[in-house]
């Protein structure tokens, strides 16, 4: 991993409402913002595996292997139905923190937002209705074999497919993630698409592992036969060092964005489907796809984290405008959320642009703040893992 790097001064990011900036490309951000006046969205979350995830050390999205095994599965029960008195599949513990589909479900059940659950390749279906894309978990990416190929490209027209079917008229759509360890196959799919993005994706810890991530990595490259100066096409990355998530929103987005705008909701993982989108229209003249239709949001604590590089990696991608949430929990009541504030968990399941979801149709965070507690009360007088206050 290259280190001591030097990043280039970070312009300030650009107030575009209250409660929301951008940090990349403002007049694209801004001119999006305001086309969602009057219009909520639909929310799509697309679940997957690896086997990168149950890495001793490499994601803190579940306290043990057993734990991050199950984790999309018990965000996605939660996201449906929010907290209930004996869930099938608990929220996993994690070291600190708790995990943000609080953020979205509350959203979700405050907006009443459509949801619809894709598994893109998990171990065992979900315990809530999703649709079964026929995807599988990805191997270890160490294997420089993650996917078969045509399991990539079936999941590509998946995606293409679910893309044009929720385009509806007057909403945006709204593409959520749940990946442990995404952000580690996030490293290797940039690399592998030829972008330097050592030491810029983001982490669940809030110290980024970087160096464990980049040894993996290279490890994954070095299988597939690959170095870290190589360039290659979309289809090849995916296959040897990807998830099953990035091919299915890359492909989910391509085709809403032809006649919808799209909120890509996640940090650096959605940055790297960014950058897949980018590759497949510079490969195949059939999947262009509007810039201007199309950002990334997420939370200030991956934007702002300082042992991490979102921006810099967006600025790197030149075109996609890259929004943030200002949500604090700096004065919650609850220990877990106001870990938020010290680097624990940050982003996922949509969460960051989930919030700004919530500010498009006026929330302020005083209001998003109460909901959230809400569902945090909720919980812990109802389930467990309980969250404890002051």
């Amino acid at each position: 991993m290259k280190r001591d790097r030097q990043y280039s001064p970070n312009p300030a990011p650009v107030a575009i409402a209250a409660d929301v900036c951008c940090y990349t490309q403002p007049e694209l951000g801004e001119r999006w913002w305001q086309r969602q006046a009057g219009r909520q969205p639909q929310l799509a979350c697309v679940l997957g595996f690896t086997d990168t995830g149950l890495r001793a050390g490499i994601s803190a999205a579940g306290a043990t292997p057993a734990a991050r095994r199950l984790t999309a599965i018990a965000d996605a029960e939660f996201l449906i139905n929010g907290p209930q008195p004996q869930p099938r599949y608990p929220l996993p513990p994690l070291t600190a923190g708790a995990s943000p589909v609080l953020i979205s479900r509350a959203v979700v059940a405050g907006l009443t937002l459509p949801v619809h659950l894709f598994n893109a390749g998990l171990p065992q279906p979900p315990s809530v209705p999703a649709i079964d894309l026929g995807g599988q978990p990805a191997r270890c990416l160490t294997t420089g074999q993650a996917l078969p190929h045509a399991t990539v490209r079936q999941l590509f027209q998946q995606g293409l497919a679910w893309g044009d079917r929720l385009a509806q008229p007057n909403r945006y759509l709204l593409i959520a993630e749940c990946v442990v360890g995404g952000t580690t196959t996030a490293l290797a799919l940039l690399t592998a698409l030829g972008i330097d993005a050592a030491g810029l994706v983001s982490s669940s810890h809030p110290h980024c592992n970087h160096a464990q991530k980049w040894a993996v990595v290279q490890q994954g490259l070095t299988a597939a036969g690959w170095s870290e100066a190589s360039k290659h096409g979309p289809w090849a990355a995916v296959a040897a060092v990807g998830d099953p998530m990035q091919i299915v929103v890359a492909g989910m987005a391509i085709a809403a964005s032809r006649t919808r705008d799209v909120l890509l909701a996640g940090g650096t993982q959605m940055l790297a489907v960014y950058a897949l989108m980018q590759a497949i229209a510079q490969t195949e003249a059939s999947a262009f796809w509007p810039l201007e239709r199309v950002v990334v949001g997420t939370t200030r604590w991956v934007t702002e984290d300082p042992t991490g590089g979102a921006v810099e990696l967006a600025r790197r991608l030149e075109t996609v405008p890259l929004l943030a949430t200002r949500l604090s929990f700096a004065d919650s009541d609850y220990a877990a959320l106001r870990a938020y504030e010290q680097g624990f968990v940050k982003e996922g399941v949509g969460a960051g642009g989930c919030a700004i979801a919530a500010h498009r149709a006026d929330w302020d965070q005083a209001r998003l703040l109460k909901a959230v507690a809400a569902i945090a009360a909720q919980m812990s007088s109802a389930s467990k893992p309980r969250l404890k206050k002051l």
